[in-house]
């Protein structure tokens, strides 16, 4: 692969240049789709005026519409998707296999679960229901990881194990999606299939925090030590890669990611699975593509929810619906592809 290498101050870097300007694309096709995003709905508004009124020069009418009502929501599909896409690129990174994320490896399911039991036990509102979403994730990350094993942590261990807990907490679900009343069954219903609708910039929030602390650590301070620990634990340890250490904190940030990405827009699916491998499409490059698979993810998100608004005519669908689709969808597209050519 093709590095451009640079230096400064005595110290040096190395980067690819493709893959700086697929995430860069991306993240412009993200930006693009989010200010299209914000000037559509009942008041229609060109680019250029959405522009101008998040410069701070619109007139009142269009401050009100663009900051108040449709930038929380949008911010929160980009803080979402850039969440998803960064968590899955670590699980496929740390398991070394492209299934790797957190609808198969139990995590989202253990979100539903917490978010459940703080509807339909507690009767709790939305804060408790994020809490319930939080604490749910952690705790299945928690048991998925001891039940692997110290070293299991990556490889077809974590996967078979995930895949073993998500049916467990399935059934949880289920059962207690039965004993909800009506009114509470509907409404962990909307969760559950991931929404946008009314989110401000208190539920994102806490998302964003996790994202200005953990982006600059994982990214710039863990991409090399991933890049090492995919060729394998001895060689990542005879290049002086701390493996254990690495492998559980990246673990916990894709976890607490996922966690957070739930209690602000419920279980969104299947981003977390398809941003990776489409980023690594467009790279070309080896390595978990943690930059790129962020851009990706929230440029995806924020392109669901735009299909979300407008595919039905005179109603919104869940953003989640869609992204099962499609993504579901590009699963199926997928596996045709590797049953073809032999490696499945």
């Amino acid at each position: 692969m093709r590095q451009a290498v640079i230096r400064a101050a005595g110290v040096s870097g190395r980067f690819r240049p493709r893959a700086l300007v697929a995430a860069a694309g991306c993240a412009l096709l993200a930006g693009a789709v989010a200010v299209v995003l914000i000037g559509s709905g009942d008041f229609q508004m060109s680019p250029a005026e959405v522009v101008r009124t998040l410069l701070g020069n619109g007139d009142p009418a269009q401050d009100f519409i663009v900051n108040k009502l449709r930038l929380p929501r949008v911010g929160t599909a980009l803080a979402v998707g850039a969440g998803l896409g960064l968590a899955g690129a670590l699980f496929q990174s740390l398991t070394r296999n492209p299934l790797g994320s957190p609808d198969i490896l139990g995590f989202t399911q253990g979100s539903a679960a917490g978010a459940l039991v703080m509807i339909v036990l507690v009767g709790g509102g939305s804060a408790a229901v994020a809490a319930g979403s939080v604490a749910g994730a952690l705790l299945a990350g928690l048991a998925i990881h001891a039940l692997a094993g110290r070293h299991g942590a990556h490889g077809q261990r974590l996967v078979l194990f995930g895949i073993g807990v998500a049916a467990i907490l399935t059934g949880v679900n289920g059962y207690l999606l039965t004993q909800a009343k009506i009114l509470e069954a509907a409404r962990a219903m909307v969760w559950l299939t991931g929404s946008l609708d009314g989110r401000d910039w208190g539920d994102s929030a806490p998302l964003l925090i996790a994202l200005a602390v953990l982006v600059p650590l994982v990214v710039a301070g863990f991409g090399r030590p991933l890049r090492m620990l995919e060729m394998g634990d001895e060689s990542a340890l005879a290049l002086g890669v701390p493996v254990t250490a690495t492998r559980v904190l990246m673990l916990g940030s894709a976890v607490l990611l996922t966690a957070l990405t739930a209690a602000a827009a419920g279980p969104v699916s299947f981003i977390a699975l398809t941003a990776p491998q489409l980023a690594r499409r467009l790279t070309r490059t080896t390595g978990p593509n943690l930059t790129a698979s962020l851009c990706m993810g929230a440029a995806l998100m924020v392109a669901a929810d735009w299909i979300a608004q407008h595919a039905v005519p005179g109603r919104q669908l869940p953003v989640g619906v869609v992204t099962g689709l499609l993504g579901g969808g590009y699963l199926v597209w997928l596996l045709v592809r590797e049953r073809k050519s032999g490696r499945i």
